[in-house]
């Protein structure tokens, strides 16, 4: 005996592998013949099924409100920055991510479960951008400081910079062959310099306001950038001059970038758009109105089939460019989203902004035929409508329930476990100090426009950390706090002298850390070679 059950799908799918996690304990009712799939009414019968729960989780499975293998998971949540996040950037062999921040400080995060973060000192002020070389080998950051730094992203923190602009450096960014840097600054110009020596090469000053970002194309020809004066320009390194230029944004792009085959340039606009244009034929090919703020950064999936974009209206949204249409949203951050970027191999992409949280994403669906990841967000996204009493022939017309047009994923619901907690932070650079207690300031980011939201994150209009605690007052107050408990001023001297103790130790657990790490990866590369030479070795 079966039994034929609702409410709206495919005839051609299985049922009982989509059923089996939603058999649980209810009551039931029968929707009769609206449907065409079916499967054993003793398994109703001998787990208890409520076919009106089994209704209720169709709708939520095919209406997107339900998370599948396929979707975007939260992965990480790090916590070490006191203030806004301005960029992220993954390390090229996926094991570390860069991410800087209005509190002047460059961390360097590990993925690998159970392991340190690092806090870079040198910057003097904000750090606006941060990218790692090709090899891995070398981090850049830029800075309000007029500054570019160049770090080797290990436990020494060793780090030399130059004065690149006479103005705020809000981009960095390495040519694919790393031998390159191109700036771009407030003193309207964009500069490239020579990466291993930081010479100076050639500069572009067609710009009449300031420079928001710069990017190399992928084959290290072009340069693309974007100004407060509402202009795209690209430039060509090799005649030295602008070759294009796209004004069409309501306002002015905050950062743009080329796609994967360099064929194309998308641009995040303060308008709330994005726009793509084939640089071939100087022909928009899409525009996508699908934020309600200030689109402050974007990023390409390798593939080159999505694109990812962060807003001040506190979303991520994914794009799928081949059918050009909104694929999927995610919530997860409280503030406007500053940075979000792929990791170079599309598996995971990160994001950070004015709460100065740091997700990492796993991508999942990049791992999926294309065309298979299609059907999916389609079927889930345009549903078969519930039946409706006026489908009875003769038919009447009527209104269904309005479908989404994109899948929401929120993982405060879905994932409140992070799976990770915070990790211990060092301190490389001037100040040497384990800090375990920073936390971000918090601002009610509810109670202001989007306008308003927007030029906070703009200098001069977010100022120093000057109304948080600086540490010595922390001191002194927990000092005189600790006497007007009873506690003995020489107890307090040796607790701290204690705790100075331990962060030594924790210094110098890491350093072993770091060094295991290093003999692992010395060990894989010889493992690898010794394989390659048995391989290439004749029979």
């Amino acid at each position: 005996m079966t039994a034929k059950v609702g409410p709206f799908c495919p005839s051609n799918r299985d049922w009982t592998t989509v059923l089996l996690p939603f058999l649980q304990p209810c009551r039931v009712f029968a929707t009769g013949a609206f449907l065409n799939s079916t499967f054993n009414s003793s398994l109703i019968h001998s787990r208890k099924v409520d076919v009106c729960t089994i209704n209720k989780k169709f709708d939520e499975v095919f209406k997107g409100s339900m998370p599948v293998l396929d979707d975007p998971s939260l992965e990480h949540n790090f916590k070490g920055h006191k203030d806004v996040v301005t960029s992220v950037d993954f390390n090229p062999n996926n094991k570390q991510l860069a991410t800087t921040s209005f509190d002047k400080h460059l961390m360097i995060w590990n993925l690998k479960p159970q392991t340190r973060a690092y806090r870079f000192t040198g910057h003097k002020d904000v750090v606006m951008c941060v990218q790692f070389s090709p090899s891995g080998h070398l981090v850049a950051s830029a800075s309000r400081d007029k500054t570019v730094r160049l770090w080797t992203p290990n436990i020494k923190g060793t780090s030399t910079a130059f004065t690149a602009h006479s103005a705020t450096v809000r981009s960095v960014n390495f040519s694919s062959d790393g031998n390159f840097l191109v700036t771009a600054a407030d003193d309207k110009s964009v500069k490239v310099w020579n990466a291993h020596q930081q010479r100076f090469l050639l500069s572009f000053k067609e710009h009449n306001n300031w420079v928001r970002c710069a990017r190399f194309s992928p084959d290290g020809r072009l340069i693309v950038s974007c100004s407060d004066d509402r202009t795209i320009k690209i430039w060509d390194t090799v005649s030295r001059e602008c070759i294009n230029t796209f004004t069409s944004h309501g306002g002015f792009a905050n950062f743009v970038d080329f796609n994967p085959s360099g064929t194309c340039v998308a641009s995040a606009g303060t308008d709330n758009t994005v726009q793509l244009w084939d640089i071939r034929i100087s022909k928009l090919l899409q525009h996508y109105k699908v934020h309600s703020a200030s689109v402050n950064c974007l990023s390409f999936h390798p593939s080159g089939n999505y694109l990812i974009t962060a807003s001040s209206d506190c979303t991520l949204k994914i794009m799928d460019l081949l059918e050009g249409r909104l694929f999927y949203t995610l919530h997860g951050h409280q503030g406007p989203i500053i940075a979000v970027a792929f990791s170079r191999q599309g598996e995971y992409f990160a994001s950070g902004g004015s709460d100065a949280q740091v997700l990492v994403w796993k991508t999942h669906f990049d791992s999926i035929p294309y065309t298979d990841v299609l059907k999916r967000n389609i079927m889930r996204t345009n549903p078969d409508p519930p039946p409706h009493v006026t489908d009875i022939h003769p038919r009447i017309p009527h209104r269904h329930t309005t479908r989404p047009q994109t899948i929401q994923i929120n993982p405060r619901a879905d994932v409140a476990d992070m799976q990770t907690s915070d990790p211990l932070v060092m301190d490389v650079g001037a100040s040497f100090v384990s800090n375990h207690q920073s936390r971000p300031v918090e601002t009610n980011w509810g109670s202001l426009s989007t306008d308003q939201v927007y030029r906070s994150i703009d200098p001069p209009l977010i100022p120093a950390s000057s109304h948080r605690m600086c540490p010595a007052n922390s001191e002194s107050a927990s000092h005189s706090q600790g006497n007007n408990m009873g506690v003995p001023t020489e107890l307090t001297r040796t607790l701290g002298h204690i705790v100075d103790q331990l962060d030594i130790l924790t210094q110098t657990v890491s350093i072993l850390e770091q060094r295991l790490t290093l003999t692992e990866d010395k060990l894989q590369e010889c493992l690898d070679s010794q394989k390659t030479a048995l391989q290439e070795r004749p029979p």
